[in-house]
């Protein structure tokens, strides 16, 4: 059953919200090169600008990265909010370039190990993280093996309707995180779902276990999922290279998994995560506050 969209949001509050979709459509067209460049830009403004994303990025490494230095530390920050300026630009590119111009952009890795683990007839999970090229990267996959496409929910109607309008046009289906029917009803259709579960949402399925050695509130879906379904699990990542050049990466379907242990599945896809992780630390969403939500630890982003 094809999927009926709701009427955009055309609201006169809402204006400036297409207004600065309209410019990014726009930009989304200038040669890589300058679009990398005016990335880096937005990036420097946000990290001047932005006091309170800049703190929780600079909690975040701190914990994560205790072995650097100061400097070495600060200089990653800076780094993280120009990588976020260019994912302004990247989404802009996953949702309006054409398939010629983005495949260009893609180097892919491991191919093969979700072509025989889709050969079970059982789908498989493709089990990512929140880095901050995300969109791009999950519409290069596309281009090489149809996807089912797990996604947050928005609370502005003009991203949410973009959103949802472009991951149902370019993925072979869009679920809501918590739709749990239509992730079994795609598995069931062989169909691989990619999602990322590095960031914990509720007070229900979650564990505390270590995220570079600090404990954090981390979502087990993983585990339930590949229990319920039995798909088997592909860790699946990319990096940007260049201002034109991503890898994307698949690993082999994880052995002996799921076990009976929630907890010690959740752990071993946190180490795969740090693994990529460690390739460009900037690339991860270091902004978003990883270390909350942990009973009878105080929480870090406090005053």
């Amino acid at each position: 059953m094809p999927f009926s969209f709701s009427a955009p949001p055309l609201h006169p509050r809402y204006w400036i919200y297409w207004l600065a979709a309209g410019i990014l459509w726009g930009l989304s067209c200038l040669p890589l090169r300058w679009q990398y460049a005016l990335g880096c830009g937005i990036g420097d403004l946000l990290h001047a600008l932005g006091k309170h994303r800049r703190r929780i990025a600079r909690v975040n490494v701190d914990l994560c990265f205790p072995e650097l230095s100061a400097t070495a530390r600060t200089q990653m920050v800076r780094a993280h909010f120009r990588s976020l300026g260019l994912a302004l630009f990247e989404t802009a590119l996953s949702w309006w370039g054409s398939d010629r111009r983005v495949k260009k952009l893609a180097r892919i890795e491991g191919l093969e190990h979700l072509k025989r683990a889709t050969a079970q007839g059982k789908g498989a999970l493709l089990v990512s993280a929140h880095f901050t090229q995300l969109e791009l990267v999950g519409r290069l996959l596309t281009l090489f093996h149809p996807i089912a496409a797990m996604y947050r929910p928005n609370e502005n109607p003009v991203i949410e309707y973009l959103f949802i309008r472009n991951r149902h046009r370019i993925a072979a289906r869009a679920i809501r995180q918590d739709d749990v029917k239509g992730l079994l009803r795609s598995l069931k259709n062989n169909l691989p779902v990619w999602y990322a579960q590095d960031q914990s949402t509720g007070d229900t399925n979650r564990v505390i276990i270590p995220f570079f050695g600090e404990p954090a509130a981390t979502n087990t879906s993983a585990h339930r999922i590949a229990r319920i379904s039995g798909a088997p699990v592909l860790f699946f990542f990319g990096i940007r290279e260049s201002y034109d050049r991503y890898r994307l990466v698949i690993r082999p379907p994880l052995t002996d998994f799921p076990s009976d242990d929630a907890a010690a599945d959740t752990a071993r896809i946190n180490r795969l995560i740090e693994e990529a992780v460690r390739i460009a630390p900037e690339q991860y969403l270091w902004t978003h506050r990883r270390f909350k939500n942990r009973p009878d630890i105080p929480d870090p982003y406090q005053g």
